[in-house]
């Protein structure tokens, strides 16, 4: 390094190597360690396992790369024209004076998870698999259900405390997943294992807990939301907070604001279901207590009517029918007529003769008495003047 002057001004000299790392040492001194940078990305590459990135706001650009130990921990990798939030540092190499981004974190902004919910969520209304008439009923006593979530998880933890205090007959299966970042085949792969329904459950709930909306965008993936339409049983969703809206809520069968509404959506309330059987305990109480009064009130009524039709009674009334019948007829019979004075006139063969006008002269006829009778002819016949 030498020093000189030139008009009048005192010049500092630097070879290459020199002056790039004067350079570098400023930026080390001046620049913060770490930074928060927004960005599109304009290129995006792999090589040699490493992640090679241009970063650019439309105005500038700068290169960025995320080393392959940093790409494994990553949870989101972006492609061109993502737009990306990164958690980085400066990267200057004294050789080529080059200055890059390292990346320790990179994740979607806002606009590019909205940008790939509504390319996503338009292409599958197109083929058909958002349609409210494919949503199934949920099972009203479900025996046993599957709880897709992180394990562990405050999520999980939360869902496991509603269930037990809501509807403890239920068997859950805990099938652990991964809730964010690049993996839509290990997703994808438990999904269809499920679809099998070897463990033989009547529906599924895919739960995660609160975080960015960002965070959510595994649950926005084409491969997955047709994996969860095509589901054979009952599929309910309870991604993220009440305002987040996913891909996989459009295709479920039924999608919950939370994991644990998720819970509570699926699950019957066993206090519900006590009232409701004491209520109907009541009510089947009043009915078999009507039923029965009806029948007794029935049976009596036909106990009533069977006594009055009894046959002793029949008979009974009959033998009074019949005795007051013999006496009527034994005290109209012509021999108590008879008896009182009165007496029966036939003809000689017996038939009997009511009036004067079948009578002649020198008729004969017999006079019926109560001890006897006589044999009478006709010496004369006297009219009754009318």
């Amino acid at each position: 390094m030498t020093n000189f002057k030139t008009s009048n001004q005192s010049l500092t000299t630097y070879d290459v190597q020199e002056l790039n790392q004067s350079i570098g040492l400023l930026l080390s001194r001046g620049f913060a360690p770490k930074f928060i940078l927004k960005a599109t990305v304009s290129k995006s590459q792999r090589k040699k396992g490493h992640l090679w990135l241009t970063l650019t706001d439309g105005k500038a650009s700068i290169d960025g790369v995320a080393w392959s130990s940093t790409i494994k921990s990553l949870k989101f990798l972006p492609k061109q024209d993502d737009g990306v939030i990164i958690i980085g540092k400066l990267n200057f190499w004294e050789s080529q004076a080059r200055v890059s981004v390292q990346v320790f974190d990179i994740r979607a902004s806002i606009s590019t998870v909205l940008k790939k919910f509504e390319i996503v969520k338009s292409k599958l209304f197109k083929e058909g698999f958002i349609d409210d008439s494919l949503r199934r009923k949920l099972p009203k006593y479900p025996h046993s259900i599957g709880i897709l979530t992180s394990v562990p998880s405050s999520a999980l933890a939360d869902m496991l405390r509603a269930a037990k205090e809501r509807w403890p007959l239920t068997k859950l299966q805990i099938i652990p997943i991964p809730v964010q970042g690049n993996h839509e085949n290990e997703l994808k792969s438990i999904l269809r294992n499920l679809k099998m329904n070897k463990l033989e459950l009547n529906a599924i709930i895919i739960a995660r807990g609160g975080g960015s909306r960002e965070d959510l965008m595994l649950f926005d993936s084409e491969i997955i939301a047709k994996e969860i339409a095509t589901f054979p049983i009952p599929v309910i969703t309870g991604i993220g907070h009440e305002d987040d809206l996913t891909v996989a809520d459009l295709v479920s069968d039924h999608r919950s604001a939370t994991p644990t509404a998720a819970i509570v959506d699926l699950l019957p309330s066993r206090e519900i279901e006590k009232n409701n059987c004491l209520q109907n305990k009541k009510i089947l109480k009043d009915f078999f207590k009507l039923f029965f009064q009806n029948k007794k009130n029935f049976l009596t009524t036909n106990k009533s009517l069977f006594h009055s039709h009894s046959p002793l009674l029949l008979l009974k009334n009959k033998r009074i029918k019949i005795k007051y019948m013999y006496e009527l007829l034994n005290a109209l019979s012509p021999q108590k007529w008879l008896k009182r004075g009165f007496a029966l006139i036939t003809d000689e063969k017996g038939n009997s003769i009511y009036s004067v006008n079948s009578f002649k002269k020198k008729d004969k006829f017999l006079v019926q008495f109560a001890d006897g009778k006589i044999t009478a002819e006709v010496d004369k016949i006297n009219y009754d003047k009318v």
